[in-house]
């Protein structure tokens, strides 16, 4: 069972989570603003929903959220007794208004730490009741089927809370000792811990990703230039000294973030990191609004990042160049600062488009000295491209009918040999798929008594294109 502290610790990291994930900085900041009162109206229904009674213990929860000042329990119990049903969030319609206007999946991807923090609340006295898990089921239901009423895009996949209802096992009757059974047992065999991936695996995965053969080409040659220094190290030879920090450098949708998360775990796997995982920010996740707390938020982030890889995309908007006076430098110093302090624990990975990121790194001369690997992440071509979408398609189950096939292949031919500045890239490609599922639906949704075959099958209605 974990203590008040924990619960602040692992409420701060899931609404955290969501909110560097919201691309519209008046979002970030509803949610962060409304955040901590909503969850605590949701401890108090959570907990009435019980109908458990409310210790101390519940006092030390409900004033982890934020409560200022801090709650007496007498007053708790007030409250609780007064709760109603978990609310709707204040800033639930500002999510959804959000996603009519952008197509993103905000309100959605929302109900996945609402219903995790939820649980936690639900927690508070070791146990999750099948009443709290019920009052919890009705809030998320409730809000899924506002999704589905207006349409909003994202995963409708139902989220379950019966999962984590506490299973006290039924008593059984006494049965009595036969004199084998005094005899002592060996211990029964411990459960095992699901298998890292091996180095060869991990390599296995890079060289199976669509294109990037000169970036895997790279990655190659960096795991190997590590392994021989370590051997070397191991051996007692010097070694010259060396930076693991990267720059990726190219348009969106190039596989940046996905070669960064394997890379991570490469790096574990042959011993340069400790923990293997990958952190992802921007600049909304570094800087603040205010002089002296950019190095405090951009240090939290750090520490969360330590034993793994610290990945900053779009990274040159920490360094604009009509603007020496942005909080963003204060950002870089904290940085390079952690990175000399955790050189050995911590690496960081810049990300952008290619000319930003050259200026990017020549804006501060740590910058310079710290990066001085680059990894060129080309387009992808327009075979490339139709070879992403089989891939697709395989993993969702579905598949392409002729006339959509070459439909699929000009499009994405066109797409590249008119690309901008603008081109997504994979991106490109899954809202293609998207859109083609989309389309499917409506196409099927009247048909009577539809196939496997046809709910598979994306046909060439179903691509739209002229």
């Amino acid at each position: 069972m974990m203590d008040a502290r924990q619960l602040q610790t692992e409420y701060q990291r899931l609404l955290g989570a969501f909110r560097r994930q919201l691309p519209d900085p008046g979002l970030r900041l509803a949610v962060g603003q409304g955040a901590d009162e909503y969850f605590r109206q949701c401890a108090l229904s959570v907990w009435k929903a019980g109908g458990t009674p409310v210790t101390p213990a519940h006092a030390d929860w409900y004033n982890a959220l934020g409560a200022e000042p801090p709650v007496l329990y007498w007053e708790l119990v007030t409250r609780t007794d007064g709760a109603g049903p978990i609310p709707e969030p204040p800033f639930w319609q500002r999510l959804k208004d959000y996603d009519k206007r952008t197509g993103h999946s905000t309100a959605r991807r929302f109900l996945t730490p609402l219903s995790l923090v939820l649980v936690l609340l639900a927690g508070a006295d070791g146990q999750v009741s099948p009443r709290e898990a019920a009052a919890i089921q009705t809030c998320l239901d409730a809000l899924a089927a506002q999704c589905d009423q207006e349409n909003l895009p994202g995963d409708r996949t139902p989220i379950s809370i019966a999962q984590y209802i506490t299973q006290t096992p039924a008593p059984s009757a006494p049965q009595p000792v036969k004199p084998s059974d005094r005899q002592p047992r060996p211990d029964p065999e411990p459960q095992t811990e699901e298998k890292e991936p091996t180095l060869e695996e991990l390599l296995a995965q890079l060289d199976e990703l669509c294109g990037l053969e000169k970036v895997k080409e790279d990655v190659h040659s960096l795991i190997n230039l590590v392994k021989v220094r370590k051997l070397r190290e191991e051996a007692g030879l010097p070694v010259p000294p060396m930076s693991l920090h990267l720059v990726f450098q190219g348009n969106p949708g190039t596989g940046k973030t996905t070669v960064a998360r394997l890379l991570a775990r490469l790096y574990k796997a042959i011993g340069v990191l400790s923990r293997g995982q990958l952190v992802e920010v921007d600049r909304s996740g570094l800087v603040a609004g205010y002089v002296g707390q950019t190095a405090l938020k951009t240090s939290e982030v750090v520490q969360s990042a330590l034993g793994g890889v610290l990945f900053i995309d779009e990274a040159y908007a920490l360094a604009p160049q009509d603007n020496p006076n942005d909080f963003g430098r204060e950002a870089i110093e904290v940085l390079l600062k952690a990175m000399e302090d955790h050189r050995k624990d911590l690496i960081v990975i810049v990300a952008g488009y290619t000319d930003l990121m050259g200026n990017f790194i020549h804006s501060n001369p740590g910058l310079e000295s710290r990066f001085n690997k680059y990894l060129t992440f080309e387009d992808y071509d327009g075979a490339q491209l139709l070879e992403i979408f089989h891939s697709l398609c395989r993993k969702n189950g579905y598949t392409l009918a002729p006339a959509a096939e070459e439909l699929a292949r000009e499009t994405f031919h066109r797409l590249y040999e008119t690309r901008d500045k603008n081109f997504g890239n994979a991106r490109e490609v899954r809202n293609r798929f998207e859109t083609a599922i989309a389309r499917q639906a409506d196409r099927l949704a009247g048909a009577e008594n539809p196939t496997k075959e046809d709910l598979m099958e994306l046909t060439a209605e179903d691509w739209g294109e002229e």
